[in-house]
């Protein structure tokens, strides 16, 4: 997985080193985000009959918040990390280390409840899966009292607005990928030492006459398998542009390898894991890639949802 060097800049890229016992500059995704259930969470909540005032203060947000368990805390902080998330992907990440399954599913119903009655979460009309999948199907958003509660400024950075189908769609599905990179962490196979999402994964660099370019992607995600380890931008793909489109953004992160500004952090850059809803869109896009004169191929691996997951952990595109 090695490629040939930018021209004057002899930079190196691989995907995968050897692993290391250590990564001190890494964010360990389970001590941040999967909160082990303490105990009864309703004796931290809030009341039920309590409501946020509609211009609710700092000083009422912090002794909110003082009132909130660590697994609640946790909860909001998730919601607010991929923007929205299903009732189910909630459960999964935080309400997984229960006596049984069914156990877990109540109290994350409860909970979802609580918070969304507070208004420190809001429901999205839309539902995943419609009535018939039941209270999973609701998807759930970071309320404006619950963004002041995590940042205990003035004035709510957030707004309730329904996003559009495609936007909820594309959200929610770069979310499962870490979901079920996360249960797979629990299994044993993996070591799931760093995610990063939108916009800390974003990156920012300058291309010549063109100026400061961003590079949006979905994810960086750093893992252990086996004896290597995998670091990664992903792009998840279901299909609303077009495969030049596509390109172009290949073309980004082509300029930004050649920058060499990854490589001087980290000491290798990140291959890029295109996932396609199917494999013809993955073969057109592979296809693409191919016949872009100029374009260091062997930057990205390109792959099918049914085999992201294998390919993450070092598995054949």
């Amino acid at each position: 997985m090695t490629a040939p060097s930018a021209e004057g800049g002899g930079h190196e890229v691989t995907g995968r080193l050897p692993a290391r016992d250590t990564q001190p500059d890494a964010i360990c995704l389970h001590s941040a985000h999967a909160i082990i259930n303490s105990g009864d969470d309703s004796v931290a909540l809030l009341e039920d009959t309590m409501r946020a005032p509609q211009r609710a203060g700092p000083a009422l947000a912090r002794r909110t918040r003082k009132q909130l368990s660590d697994r609640e805390v946790a909860v909001i902080e998730s919601v607010e990390r991929f923007r929205y998330l299903t009732a189910r992907q909630i459960e999964d990440l935080q309400f997984y280390n229960h006596a049984t399954p069914l156990t877990g599913a109540r109290t994350c119903r409860k909970v979802l409840g609580r918070l969304t009655r507070a208004s420190i979460l809001w429901r999205l009309e839309r539902r995943i899966g419609g009535v018939r999948a039941g209270s999973s199907s609701y998807v759930y958003g970071v309320a404006p009292f619950g963004d002041r509660i995590l940042h205990h400024e003035g004035d709510a950075r957030v707004r309730r607005r329904e996003p559009s189908a495609a936007f909820l769609d594309h959200t929610l599905a770069v979310a499962q990928l870490v979901v079920d990179l996360e249960v797979l962490s629990r299994s044993g196979d993996l070591e799931l030492i760093e995610v990063q999402t939108e916009p800390t994964c974003w990156r920012k660099f300058t291309v010549g006459l063109e100026g400061v370019q961003i590079l949006k992607p979905d994810l960086l995600v750093s893992l252990r398998s086996g004896d290597f380890e995998y670091l990664w931008f992903v792009e998840v793909d279901l299909a609303t542009h077009s495969v030049a489109a596509v390109i172009r953004k290949c073309w980004m992160y082509h300029h930004y390898w050649a920058s060499g500004i990854e490589q001087d952090s980290r000491g290798l850059f990140p291959q890029m894991l295109f996932i396609a809803p199917s494999e013809s869109r993955a073969q057109r896009v592979k296809r693409g890639i191919a016949s872009a004169r100029g374009l260091n191929g062997e930057l990205f691996a390109v792959t099918d949802s049914t085999r992201a997951l294998k390919c993450l952990t070092g598995g054949a595109s």
